[in-house]
């Protein structure tokens, strides 16, 4: 079928004249046209994610052949070698029937046993994500939280491969707060989701001597980084903000709005351990901005106070009386340094990486 461009602009006079000179068409026919095209292009998606999830499930069933026939039979690898060469042969169009893709399906159907699992979330995912989980992750309820992520947000397969090698799971929704308490039932649950502990900020590469501004410098200068440590959803307002009260002029370290949660987030930063008083002083600025800024449809704004360190009993008597919704976590700005020994002991080795980053081949300069 041909189809116009979907960044054409619409036809919009009342009359209009019809394409390649076929008459002229009524006032209602651009509503008519953008209408079908919403459906076609609707349609479109809808297809190739059905198209995916049938490669994904036959991948898993040709797998399922293997590991059986293997099971019961003890082949060696020249079986797959044989099979890879005939699938060739009568699929001579077909891509992903070499030996090792043959290998990889093998595994694929060995890591996900449950048919169900896999037709319900796991082929919503493209190949290359399966191959990654496979070659990144032994546990099976880690692989499939992974997995249920990577399609609910719909992480690129890259995306994911960070958020494994920085150890997202073990941080995601760890964060003391009052959310619970001062939130809906429903936005609490997605505002804990959404917080982190520790927060990694590796990118700013060692800030134990500098201070506060300095690393809040940092953080916008690398603000991609920051925003995708923060998670999806986040957009940077401003940086040092000002708000006058009263006639005193007070500034926050970082606004942000969140999309899905509609609210303001406040984020201060403290290059030394949480202490009590800095929720007194967060609270002024929740409340300020609710007043100053908040338009009439945005939620409650909600704080979030990022600390080198903390004392977990304090911060969570701290916050149980505290009236407004605040998060309270740590950040670090290493891989390994300050972590919990259980996520220390699940994030890569610098050997690791580097040799994660030399399998990816550099864009070329542009001359």
């Amino acid at each position: 079928m041909n189809m116009a461009d979907p960044r054409e602009p619409l036809l919009s006079s009342s009359v209009t004249e019809g394409v390649l000179g076929r008459g002229v068409m009524p006032g209602w026919y651009p509503e008519l046209f953008a209408s079908i095209r919403e459906h076609v292009s609707a349609g479109r998606r809808r297809a190739l994610v059905a198209a995916n999830a049938e490669v994904v499930l036959t991948y898993w069933r040709v797998g399922r052949e293997i590991l059986d026939r293997q099971e019961a039979e003890g082949y060696g690898t020249k079986v797959i070698d044989r099979l890879s060469a005939d699938l060739r042969t009568a699929f001579p169009d077909a891509k992903g029937f070499s030996p090792r893709n043959l290998k990889y399906m093998r595994a694929f159907a060995a890591a996900w046993p449950n048919e169900e699992v896999v037709q319900r979330t796991v082929a919503q995912l493209p190949w290359r994500h399966h191959v990654a989980l496979l070659d990144k992750l032994d546990d099976p309820m880690t692989r499939l939280w992974y997995a249920s992520r990577a399609q609910e947000e719909g992480w690129t397969r890259d995306l994911m491969v960070h958020h494994i090698a920085v150890a997202l799971h073990l941080r995601s929704g760890k964060a003391i707060t009052n959310f619970a308490l001062t939130l809906p039932p429903e936005a609490s649950d997605l505002a804990q989701q959404l917080t982190k502990d520790p927060y990694l900020f590796d990118f700013l590469g060692g800030t134990e001597t500098k201070s506060e501004r300095d690393v809040e410098a940092a953080l916008v200068a690398h603000v991609e980084a920051f925003l995708l440590e923060l998670g999806q959803g986040f957009a940077l307002v401003g940086r040092q903000v000002r708000l006058s009260l009263g006639g005193d002029d007070f500034h926050l370290d970082l606004l942000f709005y969140h999309l899905r949660l509609r609210r303001y987030v406040v984020i201060e930063l403290k290059a030394r351990p949480f202490a009590a008083g800095d929720l007194g002083q967060l609270g002024l600025y929740l409340a300020a901005v609710d007043d100053l800024l908040r338009h009439p449809d945005d939620e409650a704004t909600i704080g979030l106070l990022l600390c080198r360190g903390k004392n977990s009993v304090v911060a969570e008597y701290a916050l149980r009386s505290f009236a407004a919704p605040v998060g309270l976590a740590d950040w670090v700005d290493g891989l390994t340094a300050d972590l919990p020994p259980e996520l220390s002991a699940s994030l890569p080795s610098i050997e690791e990486i580097e040799a994660e980053l030399a399998n990816h081949p550099q864009p070329k300069e542009r001359p």
